[in-house]
């Protein structure tokens, strides 16, 4: 088989090393990739958002499926564009995808189907939403509509931050067009919680749990980032709440059938536990990033065979397998990310590391026989152990053999497991 792999993170380097590990594949590219999915494919260079250019270059090189990683292609319609060629893609079409490409359309998904979430409204005038501020109490979560790279979530602790976050998403337009309306949401206290589920044949068929790191500094301090740090599995999973979450899933079938939403693809749940009670926070309809590079190297089952059956309504819970040991990963990222940061210095000491860590590429380009930065999130630092506590000591007895000017990661990944 000849795969296409759309994107250019951590994620799709995690993809194309568990695909390339299938004896059914015969070559990978990825498109546009970075300078690790090289190494496992061809890197082609068209964007992840230039449809026309995937879909003319997956008919020319006559690839037989088509794995989608980011989420903007997603919600410009590539699975339908694809589809309507006879292409094999395995992703969520365009009506699907509205349930990551707008925080409103999942808000009300949620309501609909009696689905267990925080409360919310949403505005798209200014005034309007400065005058709902005073149905919340604080703190409150305040949420761009559309997709913003993962930046477009404040965390408000008073009316000021509230009416600052408001005039930035809503007047001067921050995030663009995804920032046309806002969700004010009701704050959860609790634990956050990541499941990725294969969609297949209106069914949700779930992976292993796991927890990700989204602030940028030590003790789950700063701004939200991407996610710097996450491991597998989740020991807040226990068998009473897994109990609650098949309760969930089953509701989330049911809106997925009466909408019409029978896509074949991944749906990544974000749960907040709260007091033992899983509410669900938001919804992906694509691998998540970290989560995807500590759930494949447990992966034990062929992904790509998963991926057809998901793709031919015929996958099974059982035709997952997992392994029983722990996998942690670390990022490494760019000095001022989130915020501002520079990028194309030379990554050093790449050949330094142990046998048993799997480094991931997030954001890193090849150029003149070297691996130069290229993003806020670099590298992440992945290993499996007995527990999470040995993935921890085999990352962090590692990550200073690679060095790069200006990298930070964060010291406490899964040093409290959570």
């Amino acid at each position: 088989m000849k795969i296409l792999v759309i994107g250019s993170g951590g994620r799709e380097h995690a993809l194309c090393w568990k695909i390339s590990q299938s004896p059914k594949v015969k070559k990978i590219y990825c498109a546009p990739g970075n300078g690790g999915t090289r190494e496992v494919g061809e890197n082609i260079a068209i964007e992840a958002d230039d449809i026309d250019g995937l879909l003319a270059f997956a008919l020319e090189n006559k690839i037989d499926m088509t794995v989608v990683g980011p989420e903007l292609p997603l919600v410009m319609g590539i699975v339908d564009r694809f589809q309507e060629k006879g292409l094999r893609i395995f992703g969520a079409d365009k009506k699907s995808a509205q349930l990551e490409g707008s925080k409103d359309f999942s808000k009300a998904f949620m309501e609909k189907y009696n689905i267990a979430t925080a409360g919310y409204e949403t505005y798209t005038e200014l005034d309007e939403a400065i005058q709902g501020l005073k149905g919340f109490s604080y703190p409150l979560v305040i949420k761009a509509d559309g997709l913003c790279g993962g930046k477009g979530v404040v965390i408000c602790e008073d009316e000021n931050e509230a009416r600052g976050a408001l005039v930035d998403i809503l007047d001067k337009r921050i995030f663009g067009d995804g920032g046309r309306k806002v969700v004010i949401e009701e704050y959860l206290d609790g634990v956050e919680a990541s499941l990725l589920c294969f969609v297949s044949n209106g069914r949700l068929i779930p992976m292993e749990s796991a927890k990700d790191y989204k602030k940028i500094y030590e003790g789950d301090k700063g701004p939200n980032t991407g996610g710097v740090g996450c491991y597998s599995p989740s020991p807040l999973f226990t068998n009473e709440l897994v109990d609650e979450i098949k309760k969930l899933l089953k509701k989330i079938e049911t809106g997925l059938l009466e909408e019409k939403m029978d896509f074949c693809g991944i749906l990544f749940i974000g749960l907040m536990i709260v007091k033992g009670e899983a509410k669900l926070l938001e919804f992906n309809v694509r691998f998540g990033d970290p989560e995807t590079e500590v759930l494949l190297p447990r992966l034990e089952s062929d992904l790509v065979s998963l991926l057809e059956k998901a793709i031919d309504g015929t996958l099974l819970e059982s035709d997952l397998g997992w392994k029983e040991e722990a996998c942690l990963t670390v990022i490494a990222t760019s000095d001022g990310y989130p915020a501002d940061y520079r990028k194309g210095f030379e990554i050093l000491g790449l050949d330094d590391l142990d046998k048993d860590i799997i480094l991931f590429h997030n954001g890193t380009k090849y150029l003149d026989g070297k691996i130069l930065t290229d993003g806020g999130r670099v590298l992440s630092f992945t290993a499996l152990g007995k527990d999470i506590a040995d993935a921890g000591e085999r990352v962090y007895s590692n990550i200073g053999s690679i060095n790069f000017k200006g990298m930070n990661f964060r010291k406490d990944i899964g040093k409290t497991i959570i």
